[in-house]
């Protein structure tokens, strides 16, 4: 019950107050990771096998202390509670979708084509002049859904604060070193395999949970179909299943840094359009309530049984 009422309490003060608007950890985090990977990056080389050491010596020397020390903290006798809060709070991420899809879909209302793809490109990597604002956006609701509110919720409950932390830092190496650029082909290797690992059961809950909210047949059908051929194997179900269960369609060729990608369809029905976005986002907020509620209730009978 404890750790229910600290999920509960950690997801409404993320509603409430958002995420920090100055001196956020994760961005100390990704500053201390860019300061390491300039000195620990070597030049590219064929086969890559001292940028994957060094890749994967930089992964441990930026989350093994941060890890232990999440836990121990948690072990605190008065401030151990607070901190379980705090720590969780700093992990989710929902306030903060609502706060940058939210001007996209304003803007596109508006007709301010333009204005969409200033807002849009914050939450993307893709090239602004050749975005598509609102399948862009549904896409980033619908895969950050997974990794900054479920997945996070996931990895407290499974190993609490401690857990949360090394699944929040390890997505955000990968958000920063996972590109098959030459520069992290290899050295980002080590990064995007545990993010890979670590979101692999949250990103099947998240596609399961988005199915259950939407059209249920056809997210399952467009998951199963359409996922596999998705490069990211975690991003697929869950982008697949969202789209299927709103209706809509997502996917297709997108341009990063000049170079025109294809990338497989997801979803069926209609082109993403501005009322998709709030569409996604109200996904996102009922499968959030949802987890809420069955985490409580499952307390609720643990702490029953105990009892009995």
């Amino acid at each position: 019950m404890p750790l229910a009422l600290t999920m509960l309490a950690a997801v409404m003060l993320d509603w409430r107050v958002g995420e920090p608007r100055r001196l956020h950890p994760l961005v100390g985090f990704g500053r201390l990771a860019t300061w390491l990977e300039v000195r620990l990056n070597p030049p590219p080389s064929p086969l890559g096998t001292r940028q994957r050491l060094l890749g994967l010596l930089a992964v441990l020397m930026l989350l093994t202390p941060a890890t232990l020390l999440a836990g121990w903290l948690a072990t605190l006798p008065v401030l151990g509670p607070l901190w379980a809060v705090v720590a969780l709070y700093l992990a989710i991420g929902h306030r903060s979708l609502h706060d940058h899809a939210r001007p996209v879909a304003a803007a596109l209302q508006r007709g301010d084509m333009e204005a969409a793809r200033n807002h849009a490109a914050m939450l993307v990597s893709r090239d602004k002049e050749a975005l598509d604002p609102a399948s862009a956006t549904c896409e980033s609701v619908l895969e950050n859904g997974s990794d900054g509110v479920f997945g996070a919720l996931f990895w407290f409950l499974v190993a609490g604060p401690a857990g949360t932390v090394l699944y929040r830092l390890a997505n955000t190496l990968d958000a920063m070193w996972g590109y098959k650029t030459e520069r992290f082909l290899h050295f980002g290797w080590a990064a995007a395999r545990l993010d890979d690992a670590l979101g692999y059961i949250p990103a099947r809950l998240t596609a399961l949970t988005y199915a259950l909210l939407g059209h249920t047949r056809q997210a399952l059908t467009c998951w199963r179909a359409q996922a596999p051929a998705w490069k990211s194997p975690n991003a697929g179900p869950v982008m697949a299943a969202g789209a299927g269960a709103l209706g809509i369609r997502l996917g297709g060729p997108a341009r990063y840094h000049g170079e025109w990608r294809e990338r497989p369809p997801l979803g069926a029905g209609h082109p993403a359009e501005a009322r998709d976005i709030e569409h996604a986002l109200n996904l996102v907020s009922r499968g959030t309530v949802l987890w809420l509620i069955l985490i409580l209730l499952g307390a609720v009978l643990i702490e029953g049984i105990h009892h009995a």
